[in-house]
């Protein structure tokens, strides 16, 4: 006979708790447990109360019938909870902000014969957040709003529970996560858990469901061999960016990441007009390697002109830096921050595309893939393919797919 198990996710709005959450209930899914996410959010948005429920001034502290209304939607959930255990459920995740002692307290008191572990979601880092709640103002609850009226309104809702905070201390099973980097930052575990290692596990694994890597279509210095640059699509690279949005017409892509770069905003903008609310936004994690004083030369006019940069760069093309520029082993960690930016805004049941150069693109799928760091220059970043990824804690599948 299996365990059971109640987590319960502790944080401020937008601070990853639902995505981990989604993360942790597929995982032990996967490995035959019995789970269920009880998400106070989604309760709150299907139920009719007769209140503007996504207004700042539901959450505020002062509003009595707001207050009434988010306690009756925990019950439920709670009682929700209860019945799914009596059923034979092992493990269930109480997806909340439960950002006060008084809130957590009634959990426990809910379920007095099972053991609870506090999972305590936290993000110290400001672009990532910012980014997150741009787009949590484009939500379907929000969307009789501006878009910056819904940020206004967000972050509002945001310092309410801030001022109401009280962090994880006195619990017996406590968990502090940093949602950004996937790490566990403090544990207190007082009781034997079940699953306990595997949550461990889950919480600092990334998990990718659906990952497209596509490279930007055909450029004006493509076409001349040149590097570097901010080149725009020719038309054979808009034919191949119209293609792919046919190709992905029929599949869900919520979020199309980006460089700054023109060629890759062309290639995504076909992609996202075919979706139903699709975003672009643009990292400058993943813009191209700077070439320095070589951008915008062809291969064969450095040969030339530039021969001691040629021969500098063969041994080693790794770790060689152009003058006044960059190499694949300089931007390592940019590229790995901006992966680190797509994972924390998206959610973990969606499908994720990053739109990227041949370097970049070398870069994040190297990341994946166990590959020495000087075969990384020569992974083959095609035009007319993109690669498909998924991993989770049962397998890895990389593909190279045609469109």
């Amino acid at each position: 006979m299996r365990g059971k198990l109640v987590l319960v996710m502790v944080g401020l709005p937008a601070r990853g708790k639902s995505t981990m959450a989604k993360k942790l209930g597929r995982t032990l899914e996967f490995d035959g447990i019995r789970v269920r996410i009880f998400n106070n959010g989604e309760l709150r948005r299907r139920l009719d109360t007769g209140e503007d429920n996504s207004s700042s001034e539901f959450f505020s502290p002062s509003n009595e019938r707001g207050k009434e209304l988010r306690e009756r939607i925990s019950q439920i959930n709670i009682e929700q909870a209860q019945a799914f255990f009596r059923e034979g459920g092992n493990v269930a995740i109480m997806d909340a902000s439960n950002v006060t002692r008084a809130r957590r307290r009634r959990l426990a008191e809910a379920f007095p014969d099972i053991p609870l572990c506090y999972i305590e979601c936290l993000n110290a880092d400001e672009e990532a957040l910012e980014a997150n709640l741009e787009r949590k103002a484009r939500l379907k609850e929000f969307r009789h709003l501006t878009t910056e009226q819904a940020l206004e309104s967000f972050v509002k809702r945001i310092k309410y529970y801030e001022s109401i905070y009280e962090p994880l201390d006195t619990e017996a099973n406590r968990i502090l996560v940093d949602s950004f980097d996937n790490c566990i930052l403090q544990v207190q575990i007082t009781d034997i858990l079940p699953y306990y290692d595997r949550i461990r596990d889950v919480i600092t694994t990334r998990v990718v469901r659906n990952l497209f890597l596509v490279r930007h279509g055909e450029t004006l210095f493509n076409r001349e061999d040149r590097i570097g640059g901010d080149s725009e699509l020719t038309d054979k690279g808009q034919a191949q960016a119209n293609s792919l949005a046919e190709h992905f017409a029929t599949v869900r892509i919520p979020i199309i990441f980006t460089s700054n770069y023109i060629r890759t905003l062309q290639t995504a903008s076909p992609i996202s007009e075919r979706q139903d609310s699709c975003s672009i936004i643009a990292l400058p994690e993943f813009n191209e390697i700077h070439a320095g004083v070589c951008e915008g030369m062809t291969y064969e006019e450095i040969r030339r002109n530039m021969p001691h940069v040629a021969r500098a760069r063969g041994p080693n093309k790794y770790r060689y830096i152009y003058p006044d520029g960059e190499g694949y082993k300089t931007m390592e960690d940019r590229v790995h921050r901006g992966l680190k930016k797509v994972f924390f805004l998206n959610n973990y049941d969606e499908n994720i595309m990053i739109v990227g150069h041949r370097a970049v693109n070398r870069m994040i799928l190297s990341s994946f893939l166990t590959r020495q760091e000087e075969e990384i220059p020569y992974i083959y970043m095609p035009q007319d393919r993109y690669y498909h990824i998924q991993i989770d804690p049962h397998k890895r599948l990389f593909e190279l797919v045609p469109y």
